[in-house]
């Protein structure tokens, strides 16, 4: 019977660990299609897809990362199938809550804030391996946002001088070509990256259900099912997270989206190649914030990077506290129960949460209109920005009357000017 109980325990570890990798697929998908989508160099449905599909090929690249997740940030020795299901659903809910308020955060540091949590909670200071967390994950989520900034301005920066005789029609149908390419490496990066984080759970979950030795690599099962689930999780769209990065930190044009996207894509690919479990939401949200520094009389709405940069640093705490939390209601019911407990509250969480996104909804048809700096609603008013713009009766109406991106009455000059040349 306990090896009865010992197996369906692993299965629901597993199938959670999916949950997560659906959530980092629509929670993410912003990181490579955002800019893209802002300057209707793709349409967003268009653009989901492809980032799915390169997203899923990206995953079989590389395993890197994947062995940093499962035997470099915590002792796999001390690690139960209790103590990951707590640190999974540390990760989940801290995504679904930042996906909510539209803010692109971590889903990296939420998986890792998750599991040190529940391991913490389980074993002390002791199961954690404090010299590759700081390595592996703190000093990259440092550097890597100040590297994406400089690269970006600097890319940015050298393409509109180098742009500035060139009609601007002329230009921008070149760069929106160009955009189509950069944005798909982002998002091939991406899936070299994102998608290992879940298989380097699943793999930590099956050394502790004794189903794979300690020393085992990641199985080829388990590499299939993350990258189908993130993929499927990015061809949703996570519209909220796209919306606040295309719109809500540069008004950004095609030459700013390319130069953002290639400065990620090279980021990001370089992080994977040394293991770094490296935030593609910290380097997406530096590249953008260099694109609008390096472009003169670009509009960068730094209070909006301040609320993120906030959230960032609560990333890592809040996840864990969740980890832990759901760790001893585990440890306190005891057996199955406590399992079913945790899982139930997962559940719950999840539906609360995506009931209260209907109030609001965004996608392909809104994710486009005018970002409103002082656009406040009854229930987030201190965060205007944060939350996403409200769509209005007549917004709404032309949303729902056109297939695609909403067209939306363009509110300053460089929007127009664009507007006219074709954008």
């Amino acid at each position: 019977m306990d090896d009865v109980t010992e197996t369906l325990l692993l299965v629901l570890v597993v199938v959670t660990a999916l949950a997560f990798d659906f959530t980092n697929g629509f929670h993410d998908t912003g990181n490579a299609m955002a800019t893209s989508i802002a300057t209707r160099a793709l349409k967003p449905k268009t653009a989901v897809a492809l980032s799915a599909v390169l997203n899923m090929i990206g995953a079989f690249l590389s395993l890197a990362v994947a062995a940093t997740i499962a035997k470099g940030l915590v002792d796999a020795q001390v690690i139960t199938l209790e103590v990951v299901l707590a640190g999974l659903v540390g990760g989940i809910s801290w995504n679904l809550l930042t996906w909510l308020l539209g803010l692109p955060s971590s889903s990296s540091h939420a998986l890792v804030g998750g599991v040190v949590g529940s391991v913490l909670a389980a074993v002390g200071t002791s199961g954690v391996l404090w010299t590759g967390v700081a390595a592996k994950v703190l000093i990259p989520a440092l550097l890597a946002p100040l590297v994406a900034i400089g690269v970006a301005a600097v890319g940015t920066w050298l393409v509109a001088r180098q742009t500035r005789g060139v009609p601007e029609s002329t230009s921008t149908r070149a760069f929106r070509w160009g955009q189509v390419g950069s944005a798909s490496l982002v998002s091939l990066a991406h899936g070299t990256n994102d998608a290992q984080k879940s298989m380097g759970i699943i793999l930590l979950a099956l050394i502790a259900g004794g189903a794979v030795p300690a020393d085992s690599g990641v199985p080829f099962w388990v590499i299939v099912s993350c990258a189908g689930f993130m993929a499927l999780g990015t061809y949703l769209g996570g519209w909220r997270i796209i919306r606040t990065l295309g719109k809500g930190l540069v008004e950004i044009d095609t030459r700013q989206g390319m130069a953002a996207e290639t400065s990620s894509a090279a980021v990001i690919l370089l992080s994977g190649f040394f293991g770094f479990s490296l935030s593609t939401t910290h380097v997406a949200t530096g590249s953008i914030l260099g694109s609008g520094v390096g472009m003169p009389g670009a509009k960068v709405r730094w209070g909006v990077a301040g609320r993120m940069l906030a959230a960032w640093g609560l990333t890592l705490p809040a996840a864990g506290l969740v980890g832990a939390l759901c760790f001893w209601i585990q440890a306190g019911i005891g057996g199955a129960l406590g399992t079913a407990a945790v899982f139930g509250i997962l559940i719950a969480t999840s539906v609360a949460i995506w009931v209260a996104s209907r109030r609001k909804p965004v996608d392909h048809r809104n994710v486009n209109d005018d970002w409103e700096d002082g656009a406040a609603s009854s229930d987030a008013d201190a965060e205007p920005a944060l939350a996403d713009a409200a769509v209005t009766p007549a917004v709404a109406a032309t949303a729902s009357s056109e297939e695609g991106a909403v067209t939306a009455a363009p509110s300053t000059e460089p929007q127009r000017a664009r507007q006219r040349a074709g954008v």
